[in-house]
């Protein structure tokens, strides 16, 4: 079991908005000290002052790139000695894209993969020794997606899929050294954020539809909600968290039919796209 009290020290990042706001302010609810961060500085203070009003807590607030390998190693560091110790690292920062695999340029793809795979493994590495002096907890935030693969988000696909094998690997070498480390891999379904809003697309992709559709028909699970369940998932040290009950079902049609649930979602989508361009 992992304490969440006010001895713990929780390490958080992509904490401007949705999931990570409200993984915040659930971990402040419980006592945990925390180090914010992100690449949105205006949102992440407004985190950071939610937190304040709802729990009278300071969070240590740092703009953090988390594709910024050398960033990270400075800002365990500073982290480390500002707080003593790092009990929690909760990799949580990620980017979409929405997109063809012949639509998306090098560019797209090189960002979705450095913030969503390299951005968690980046922090992994940078506070891993630290959680293992610890005794703590890696929680690195993965997918729905990086369960099964779904057309037009083959980038972000691949980078949650990475996330998974890199997250399911450690926690056995953790077991191996036997050293007291947790680590859990959370695959969030459909989550009310803002993240298919903000998403990039490539290609004749009709963005605001694409996201309109998301808000409207996947987007049944709060931030809130995931925020309670991903931290109950922690405090019982569970190797991975399913989030949502689409999450469940699609990680259960997985299981049932292998590579067959290819040709499901395949039909699924393709009829989505025809409502989404108007085609009957």
């Amino acid at each position: 079991m992992t304490r969440i009290d006010s001895s713990t020290v929780v390490v958080l990042t992509g904490a401007a908005s949705g999931i990570g706001r409200a993984l915040a302010l659930e971990l402040a609810g419980a006592g945990a000290r925390l180090a914010i961060s992100d690449v949105d500085a205006a949102g992440l203070q407004e985190t950071a002052d939610l937190v304040r009003e709802a729990t009278g807590l300071e969070a240590r607030v740092d703009k953090l790139d988390v594709r910024d390998r050398t960033a990270w190693k400075e800002y365990a560091d500073t982290v480390v000695a500002d707080l003593g110790s790092v009990s929690v690292v909760i990799n949580n920062a990620g980017v979409a894209l929405n997109g063809d695999v012949v639509d998306m340029t090098d560019e797209q793809l090189d960002f979705v993969m450095d913030v969503d795979f390299w951005g968690v493994v980046n922090g992994t590495r940078a506070f891993l020794p630290h959680v293992i002096a610890s005794g703590g907890h890696v929680v690195n935030i993965s997918s729905l997606f990086g369960l099964l693969a779904v057309p037009g988000q083959s980038a972000y696909n691949a980078a949650k899929f990475g996330v998974r094998g890199f997250t399911e690997a450690l926690r056995q070498e953790m077991v191996i050294a036997r050293n007291g480390v947790s680590v859990t891999c959370v695959h969030p379904g459909g989550v009310k954020t803002a993240i298919a809003r903000n998403a990039a697309s490539a290609g004749a992709t009709d963005q605001q539809r694409s996201a309109d559709f998301f808000d409207k028909h996947l987007a049944k699970t709060t931030a809130e909600q995931a925020a309670a369940i991903i931290v109950e998932g922690i405090r019982k040290d569970r190797a991975r968290v399913l989030v949502g009950r689409d999450a469940k079902a699609l990680d259960l049609l997985v299981r049932l039919t292998g590579s067959g649930y290819q040709r499901v979602v395949s039909r699924v989508v393709g009829r989505a796209n025809k409502r989404l361009i108007g085609i009957v």
